[in-house]
């Protein structure tokens, strides 16, 4: 037998009168509550990823807090276990501490502060399980979604159209808006092709200068022009057995559009200067931002090329259509720059997921790669046109370190959330978060915050 999902606080205690108590405080709070009356057995109970939190009394017949701590731990070290100790047993608070506890009251408690850590700790369980979400999703994947990471419908859609594409002789044109991936994709049908074993050879024509272009794609024989001393084999040329994949394709002129298109329906090429025509086995992928429709009627491509190239178009989504995928592709990239890097890897915290996910993306991927970077080498998780001047703001703090680190990292983002809030007092500030003013003042000490960080008048020193 396992315990429902639906359930968010196992509490284990075997007083009756206080386990009533204190399960009416937490159902009144409207949480889903399993009052116990022992420890043993439970772990066999729980299902790793079960969503909730325990809380147990320590000293208990038969099996006791420690002992129920330590039998959780070893089935998932990151479940939150909050232990009630007896006044006087702060000896055994910290040994409960240094062996994982997420937190211990003491006896006498208020109802408030057992409410606050509950809510901290199923707080910190659902960012656990979410992050642990994200990293079973990026291994649980095939050679392609490898590749083009994410869940979302038009992602899905897109790796099927590659699959489908890869293995046919089929040229194909990439539509995707800038940093969207469009060599990625390139490269994926490449290398799930028969071609594989071939050349992959990429060019942007944006990147060249009208002056060259045609030498290098179609390469030249000596004397061709003046400076032309040697033979240059061309970028078709050189892919021969494999593929081409030509980026930013609307930026070639009318003339080598011409050119292109002979290629593509001869596949022959002829060198500039010279007269054979060299038989071509190549595949042509091409891509561009642009809508190359609207750029014909427009004169500024031409419409017959178009034509040859729109047989199979593949449509790359920009990030901002993608939901989610943004976290699991953030997470898959800040995991592999901390393992370049030779550091941990940082775990999201709600903040920085809701950051993530109202983010534009206008730079698309490669936009989100850089962020991703920053974040795995500890820097400040800032992302442009998301977050006001001045910074990323309290939630966009960066969280490492092990689970007692996190759970600082998540209590001082939530106290720097409402002093962000420019609340005027420490009485505003303790009852939004729901803690006495003492703990408060306590907390902001520890946490190296005060009023002035919020722009507000009061002082954490004054009391009111």
């Amino acid at each position: 037998m396992t315990i429902d999902n639906r359930i968010q606080v196992v509490l284990i205690d075997d007083d009756p009168h206080l386990r009533q108590a204190l399960s009416q405080t937490l159902d009144l709070a409207g949480l889903k509550i399993l009052p116990l009356a022992e420890a043993k057995g439970l772990a066999g109970q729980l299902e790793r990823d079960w969503p909730g939190v325990v809380v147990s009394d320590i000293r208990m017949p038969g099996m006791d807090g420690l002992e129920l701590l330590t039998e959780l731990h070893a089935q998932d070290p990151e479940l939150p276990v909050l232990l009630i100790t007896g006044h006087g047993d702060v000896p055994l608070a910290v040994q409960a501490m240094r062996a994982g506890a997420y937190d211990f009251l003491e006896k006498p408690f208020a109802s408030d502060a057992l409410l606050d850590s509950v809510r901290r700790a199923l707080a910190l369980r659902r960012l656990v399980l979410d992050n642990r979400s994200l990293r079973l999703a990026l291994s649980d994947r095939n050679e392609l979604s490898a590749r083009l990471v994410g869940h979302s419908p038009s992602m899905l859609r897109l790796r099927e159209q590659i699959g489908a594409l890869a293995a046919t002789r089929a040229d194909v044109l990439i539509l995707g808006e800038t940093g969207a991936g469009k060599e990625v994709v390139a490269r994926a049908l490449h290398d799930l092709s028969g071609r594989r074993n071939g050349p992959f050879v990429a060019i942007n024509a944006g990147a060249l200068a009208e002056s060259v272009v045609e030498s290098e794609l179609f390469g030249h024989e000596p004397g061709a022009f003046t400076g032309a001393q040697k033979r240059r084999i061309g970028k078709f040329e050189f892919a021969n057995g494999g593929t081409l994949f030509l980026d930013e394709i609307e930026s070639m002129s009318l003339d080598v559009q011409v050119k292109l298109l002979r290629l593509l329906q001869e596949r022959v090429v002829e060198r500039l200067g010279g007269n054979q025509q060299i038989p071509l086995d190549i595949r042509i992928i091409a891509a561009t931002k642009e809508d190359l429709r609207q750029a014909a009627d427009q004169g500024r491509f031409r419409a017959d090329l178009y034509y040859r190239l729109n047989v199979a178009p593949l449509r790359i989504p920009p990030l901002r259509e993608r939901g989610e995928d943004a976290l699991m592709l953030f997470q898959h990239f800040a995991d592999e720059a901390s393992a370049r890097h030779g550091l941990p890897p940082h775990e999201l915290q709600p903040g920085q997921r809701a950051l993530l996910l109202r983010h534009t993306w206008p730079g698309n991927v490669r936009e989100l790669q850089n962020a991703a970077e920053r974040f795995a080498l500890g820097l400040e998780l800032a992302l442009d046109n998301s977050t006001p001047q001045g910074g990323a703001g309290p939630m966009a703090e960066v969280v490492s370190g092990g689970l007692s680190e996190q759970v600082e990292n998540f209590e001082k983002t939530l106290i720097a959330a409402e002093l962000a809030r420019s609340h005027s007092s420490v009485r505003s500030v303790a009852e939004a978060l729901g803690i006495p003013r003492k703990t408060l003042h306590d907390k902001l000490r520890k946490h190296g915050l005060s009023f002035s960080d919020s722009g507000a008048s009061a002082h954490p020193d004054d009391l009111d």
